[in-house]
């Protein structure tokens, strides 16, 4: 019998964790994250500046010790340094590998794994996987998945039953501001309306409403009928109209202008039911013209209904930095109906896109400063439960609009 538990033990110990190989193609790089080229088919390419780092983060679940090994190709002799829980190992590219040896992880936590290239190359080296071994493995999680974008994660605002609602009034308030974001203050059933960061040099008021039958799953909206499109009335001084794809189809406007982290921006999504059809038109806040303005309506087929499903969001379009934290600030919200009475929001429910399930569990909400809050990225231990709600303070403060 003793035979039996001992054998049963060493088993158990044989089998608590297991070799780990982590694919290159989900590492992060720095201070550039457009400085190397990283794809599925081929890994890590293109790494010739010393001063460019990649890396990968871990949630340990399990103290102790682990071994490291980094796979590479076209690159033997090349010295490369790996640092993981603050202890730093150099080791040369040989045979298709280098060798860090052991690392002591002393608690569990979110660990970052930073490999550091010691001299300039070719860029010919292609970098394959992290490879890891040891106690410190068992149940250790790493987003093996291609997308490396942060989880997208939304707020979902309960509404009167049967109520008429003629606006949705929200406010957005960016804390964090990493590249490729879409702080979405206003979303309805059939649209959505928000601020985006594009790029260094440019960003975005966007409102887009979505075509009605085929074109709420169409890629192409020449494959979407006539009769579905949802066709532009009119659109404000600046703004650019067109239609887009690739998320279902519909007509799509935006304003180039650089709004600014830490500055609160206002709008407000307004309905107008006739028939079979309603207009939807969005209205932003011009903090330089202190007025309200139009930028655009869309008159939206096979509809007919008042505002509903109301919510908002934020969401990584570009997966190249989804490892940095987007943060902001969303509130007071208010709605009002068809004859004008305005009823303030101060509820509203937590969920996120299939990524945070189990790939991404660095997403967020709760009440900060009286609003309420998202927050995904950045790999910051913790997590909110899906459909968990909250509760922010009233403001009993209506809106006061004048809309052109």
């Amino acid at each position: 019998m003793n035979c039996h538990i001992l054998l049963a033990a060493l088993s158990l110990l044989a089998t608590a964790h297991a070799e780990l190989s982590v694919p290159a193609f989900t590492a992060y790089t720095e201070p550039d994250f457009r400085g190397v080229e990283i794809s599925k088919e081929k890994g890590v390419t293109g790494w010739k500046d010393k001063d460019q780092r990649l890396f990968w983060f871990c949630e340990i679940k399990t103290a102790g010790r682990l071994s490291a090994i980094i796979k590479a190709r076209g690159d033997d002799g090349h010295k490369l340094r790996l640092t993981v829980a603050a202890q730093s190992h150099e080791a040369d590219v040989k045979k298709g590998e280098a060798q860090f040896g052991e690392f002591e992880i002393t608690k569990p936590g979110y660990v970052r794994f930073e490999l550091a290239s010691l001299s300039d190359s070719d860029g010919k080296g292609i970098v394959e996987a992290l490879v890891l071994d040891g106690p410190a493995t068992q149940a250790a999680h790493f987003n093996l998945d291609p997308r490396r974008n942060a989880a997208s994660v939304h707020l979902a605002y309960p509404t009167p039953k049967d109520e008429k609602i003629a606006m949705f009034y929200n406010e957005v308030t960016a804390v964090k501001e990493p590249l490729y974001t879409f702080y979405m203050a206003c979303g309805f059933s059939r649209g959505y309306f928000g601020m985006q960061i594009n790029s260094a040099s440019e960003r975005r008021i966007i409102f887009s409403v979505w075509d009605a039958g085929s074109g709420q799953k169409a890629d192409d909206r020449s494959a979407v009928a006539a009769d579905d499109q949802t066709q532009l009335l009119a659109k404000g001084e600046g703004v650019e109209a067109s239609v887009f794809g690739n998320e279902g189809t519909g007509g799509h406007s935006h304003l180039v202008y650089p709004w600014k982290t830490g500055e609160t921006q206002k709008f407000v999504v307004a309905v107008k039911p006739d028939g079979s059809h309603t207009t939807y038109s969005g209205y932003w806040f011009h903090p330089e013209k202190k007025a309200w303005m139009l930028i655009a309506s869309f008159r939206a087929p096979k509809d007919g209904k008042y505002l509903r499903g109301l919510h908002s969001f934020s969401e990584n379009f570009g997966g190249q930095n989804g490892h940095q934290q987007r943060k902001a600030l969303y509130g007071p919200q208010w709605i009002a109906n068809a004859d004008g009475k305005w009823t303030e929001l101060t509820t509203a429910t937590f969920s996120h896109d299939p990524t945070g399930k189990a790939n991404r569990l660095d997403r967020f909400m709760g009440v900060a400063s009286g609003r309420f809050f998202l927050s995904h990225g950045g790999f910051v231990e913790g997590f909110t439960k899906f459909g968990e709600p909250f509760q922010r303070p009233a403001t009993n403060e209506p809106p006061n609009l004048k809309l052109p």
